[in-house]
Parts: structure tokens; C-alpha cells; sequence
């Protein structure tokens, strides 16, 4: 699993005529860096980044709030028809991006948000995932922690903020790495909204140098390739603890 990266970050090291050598080189000699240079350098880079960068952080805060406000809602709060529409909303994990792609292009569409930052936030704003991931573990909160601060005057919504949010801190951490990977890394969405070259994402702008629109070179598709994952590696770092701390107390339930 760990090949193709390793096998990523070599090529971006290496001079265009090294690239399909044989018999091929794992570990180049002397290694180019300025790859990484020129391939910054090529395309507006930083504008990408910032993007990217600003998609990801908002659906990702966004999510976490709608996620847990319905989860929340789905787990402890009693309304008629409740269990036949959280089947419902499990109902849509199973229909694939690619059925609703095109009526989620139309609706953005006729809201006039193509080539916009609200058609590439909006859509990831909440998901049945999210929501069916912090319901079973707010299922697992103590029901008489809950009354007890109702008992004590908490309102509805303190109960969920004061004492239900810190408690489901290891879940909603796990929850926002997914999602920034998942906004990070997409593609098909900003394939479909972006129209103008400066709301282009990372992503897109990788498919650029590979379909040859600003140069066709692998070792800057590489370098290109390699710092574009790395955000994602240090959010990942960051987080882990919170991460390993939530599959071991999803186990243990």
C-alpha cells in the first residue's frame, strides 16, 4: 500500500531522463529538488492552496455542527416518525455520488452557484454518514447524565452543547479528519462546479499537469502530487490520538 507513494516521492526527485530507466532507481542520486520548485512555480500554486484550503475548513466545521445537531436529534430526542427516517437516511449511503451528480449539477445550477465557492461548499455541508456515526456514539452516552442536567434547568440545546459535545469529542475528531480528507482529496465536485482557473482546487490543478495543460513532466507531477497530500498527513498527525481513541472506545461499546 505504501509503494505507490514511496514510488511517488522518488519520481519527484529524479530528472526527466531517469523516470523510466531500467532497471529502475528507488532512491535517486543526486535528488532534483528543484522539482518542487519549478512545479510551484508553474501554475498559481498558492491560490490553489487557498482554495482547497478554505473548502476543506468550512465544510468541515459546518459539517460538524449539522451532523451533530441531527445526530443528536436522531438519538436522544423522541418525534414522531423518527426511526423510519433515520432508515431513510441510511436508505442514501447506499446510492453511489455518480446517480446524483447530475440533478446536483442542476440544482447548483439554477442557484447560480457554479464557479463558486458556495457549489463547492454546500453540497458536502452534511452527510448520512456523519450523522449515522455520531448517533451510535451519542447512543452510548449515559441516559441519566443527560436527565439529570434537564432536571437541573439545562435546556435542550445546553444538554447537547455543554454536556453531549465534549463527550463526543474523540468521534467529532475522527469525523473532521474523514471529512477534510474527503473535501481535500474530491474531485468530481470541483470537476463539475469550477468553470475560471482561479477557483481551480489542488485537484484539479494536479489533473491539469497531467492531461499536459501547463507542461507534461512526471517529476513535476510528482512534486506536485507529493506537497498536495501533505496537509492531509499533518491533519492526520495531529489528530491521531483523538482518532485512536474513538475506534477503541467504538470497540469497547
Amino acid at each position: 500500500m505504501l509503494f505507490p507513494f514511496l514510488w511517488m516521492v522518488s519520481t519527484s526527485l529524479k530528472p526527466e531522463d531517469e523516470v523510466f530507466a531500467w532497471p529502475p532507481r528507488l532512491l535517486p542520486w543526486p535528488p532534483v529538488w528543484s522539482n518542487y520548485q519549478a512545479a510551484w512555480a508553474i501554475a498559481p500554486f498558492g491560490r490553489y492552496f487557498l482554495n482547497t484550503a478554505l473548502v476543506a475548513v468550512l465544510v468541515t466545521g459546518v459539517s460538524l455542527v449539522l451532523n451533530s445537531l441531527a445526530a443528536y436529534a436522531f438519538a436522544r430526542l423522541r418525534f414522531r416518525g423518527r426511526d423510519v427516517l433515520f432508515l431513510l437516511l441510511l436508505g442514501t449511503m447506499m446510492i453511489p455520488f455518480q446517480v446524483t451528480m447530475i440533478p446536483t449539477f442542476l440544482i447548483l445550477e439554477q442557484l447560480g452557484w457554479l464557479d463558486s465557492y458556495l457549489g463547492l461548499t454546500v453540497p458536502g455541508f452534511a452527510g448520512a454518514f456523519g450523522i449515522f456515526m455520531l448517533r451510535q456514539f451519542m447512543l452510548s452516552i449515559p441516559e441519566d447524565l443527560l436527565d439529570a442536567a434537564r432536571i437541573d434547568g439545562c435546556s435542550e440545546f445546553g444538554v447537547y452543547a455543554g454536556i453531549v459535545m465534549p463527550l463526543t469529542k474523540p468521534a467529532l475528531a475522527t469525523l473532521a479528519i474523514f471529512t477534510f480528507m474527503g473535501a481535500w482529496n474530491d474531485f468530481i465536485l470541483p470537476l463539475m462546479v469550477v468553470k475560471s482557473d482561479e477557483m481551480r482546487t489542488l485537484t484539479l490543478a494536479v489533473a491539469a499537469l497531467s492531461s499536459g495543460l501547463y507542461v507534461m513532466s512526471f517529476p513535476l507531477m510528482m512534486a506536485a502530487a507529493t506537497f498536495v497530500i501533505l496537509p492531509v498527513l499533518v491533519a492526520f498527525l495531529f489528530a491521531q490520538r483523538s482518532f485512536t481513541r474513538s475506534i477503541v472506545l467504538g470497540g469497547f461499546k
